[in-house]
This record gives structure tokens, sequence and C-alpha cells, in this order.
């Protein structure tokens, strides 16, 4: 959602972090869980809170969360 929402595609983020292009693919469909030194460089390429980006629980799907928020 980050990397869609500022236009990055895989290979920029990679190259800013200094990891494979798949290694972001791998992440995003939560089949890799990063470093602290890679979340931490995710992180800071997204001015946010490592919390933001990864959790040890799943997230709840966006629809859902978006719903709750309208109190629906």
């Amino acid at each position: 959602m980050f990397r869609a929402e500022q236009s990055i595609s895989r290979k920029e983020l990679a190259d800013l972090v200094g990891v494979n292009p798949q290694t972001i693919g791998y992440l995003e469909r939560g089949d890799y869980a990063p470093s602290v030194e890679l979340a931490l460089k995710l992180a800071a390429v997204f001015k946010a809170p490592v919390e933001a980006l990864f959790s040890l629980n799943p997230f709840a799907p966006l629809g859902r969360s978006l719903k709750e928020q309208r109190g629906s």
C-alpha cells in the first residue's frame, strides 16, 4: 500500500533499500520476514514507523478496517 501510494516500483524500492526486487515481492505477499535493518530502511523510505509496515499479527484487510472506521 505504501509503495503504491507513492508510485514507487518494486525495482525502485529495492534499489533504495539494497535488496533484490523479488525480495520486495516476497515482503508484500507476506512470504518473507525482513531483518531489523531492512525493516528500518523501509520505514525510513516511507517516513513511517516500522510498526505501520510490519506486525507480529496479520493486519486486518483494508476493506474491513475502512468499514470499522466509518462505524458501519
